[in-house]
């Protein structure tokens, strides 16, 4: 009797599932090719001759060198322990450590804990992979690292390793990184250095697909276009066109650099910025204008905005800045908002903070300089938005000041944070 084909017998999901699975497997496959088979034909050096100005879009094929470190040499040692929350009544002020409050949702073990690259930590991003947790980070330095969390690979000689590849695409700090979930083999990432660069992740190369003379310091891919990159060219908007391979559109909207775009969930059309110049906008990207582009509403400050980010439902905008708070606006009405106090003040050695939202409306998670997650909690159910801190996140295996958060987008509870030290702590369900 001949063998049922493969398949047979699965439902639509369980076939979606199996080709998804498939379809990641093949994606990690390429990031775990052994280091000999890379050829390092493009190394940044200090001395690299000064590019020319007005320099047109270029590609640029460049092969990543790859570093890959033991658990033995980096001396992670086993076992588990749980991670200590906390909370404090005060609506005004961060949470004060003296203060615990136990909530047992999210916990550090030391296994969760990676060096995925040396120094400081700007652009933090979990791949949108559904049956795997791969946390994507870029440094000051221009090296980007990949941690496959969920595998340990091993050498021909059979040593352990635990699961970091690392790359240097870029000739300076990588400002964003970027994977539309239609489009999982493809990898954007952007640098102070004026690059773009596209990382196919299956021929495990990258392009420079973009360059120019002015630093590149955030990125966005629109929710509803996998082939249109958002970038932010100091205080330019810019539209990079795959297809075209080019940029054939610029905004100028800020009197300074933009720190942020994000389009809002339930409208693909709407976007924000968050600028140096004391102000987030709210644009409609069916009326953008190469020149003079009026915005749906500006949200003034007294000093730089380092993010602004649309909650979840599309419903609520939370916004980081330097004057020490955080702000929460509903879209609907902008007079309905919600301000706390937050230390923000960082300082030269550490990233920003930039507050991120949870899986839903009711949470936000931002750094803390007490080296904790202060969780946020918010309220929109009422006539109008209140918030509060509601705990902390703190651990004795998070051993610096977490500064950059990315959440699984397929993993509800998997939460990372990066540090100026090139440390990842992945914080999971209990």
């Amino acid at each position: 009797m001949a063998s049922p084909p493969p398949g047979a017998g699965l439902t639509e999901y369980e076939r979606r599932r199996e080709e998804n699975i498939r379809r990641n497997e093949t994606i990690l496959a390429a990031l775990r090719r052994k280091a000999a088979e890379l050829s390092a034909s493009f190394i940044p050096t200090a001395s690299s001759p000064k590019r020319p100005k007005k320099q047109h879009p270029l590609a640029r094929t460049t092969s990543p060198v790859v570093l890959r470190r033991s658990l033995r040499t980096r001396g992670i040692p086993a076992g588990e322990s749980s991670a200590c929350d906390g909370a404090n009544t005060s609506l005004n002020t961060p949470p004060s450590p003296t203060k615990p409050r136990s909530t047992r949702e999210l916990v550090l073990r030391p296994v969760d804990v990676r060096k995925v690259v040396p120094g400081r930590i700007l652009s933090l991003r979990i791949l949108p992979l559904s049956d795997r947790t791969v946390v994507v980070a870029g440094n000051v330095h221009g090296h980007i690292g990949f941690w496959d969390v969920d595998r340990l690979v091993e050498d021909e000689d059979g040593d352990g390793v635990d699961g970091v590849f690392e790359y240097f695409p870029h000739r300076g700090s990588v400002g964003g990184i970027v994977m539309h979930p239609a489009m999982l083999h493809k990898i954007y990432s952007s640098s102070y250095h004026g690059e773009i660069c596209l990382m196919d992740v299956e021929k495990e190369n990258f392009n420079t697909v973009y360059l120019c003379d002015y630093p590149i310091f955030s990125l966005c891919q629109a929710p509803n276009s996998p082939s249109s990159l958002y970038f932010a060219e100091g205080n330019e908007l810019k539209l990079f066109d795959e297809r075209m391979g080019k940029v054939p559109t610029t905004w100028s909207l800020h009197d300074h650099r933009i720190n942020s775009i994000d389009f809002r969930p339930e409208n693909p059309y709407i976007f924000a910025t968050s600028s140096t110049d004391r102000t987030v906008c709210i644009w409609d990207i069916r009326r953008m204008k190469k020149k003079g582009s009026e915005s749906l509403k500006v949200l003034e400050y007294n000093k730089s905005i380092q993010s602004a980010y649309f909650s979840p439902s599309g419903n609520m905008l939370a916004t980081t800045s330097l004057d020490d708070t955080v702000r929460i606006f509903d879209i609907d009405n902008f007079d309905d908002s919600c301000t706390l106090k937050h230390d923000n003040r960082t300082g030269r050695w550490l990233s920003t903070f930039k507050a991120i939202w949870s899986w839903n409306d009711s949470n936000l998670f931002v750094g803390s300089m007490k080296r904790a997650i202060d969780v946020i909690s918010v309220d929109r159910r009422q006539k109008s938005i209140s918030a509060s801190y509601m705990a902390f996140l703190e651990s004795e295996h998070m051993t610096a000041i977490p500064c950059r958060f990315t959440l699984h987008p397929c993993k509800v509870g998997h939460l990372a944070g990066a540090s100026s030290s090139g440390k990842v702590f992945l914080w999971t369900r209990a």
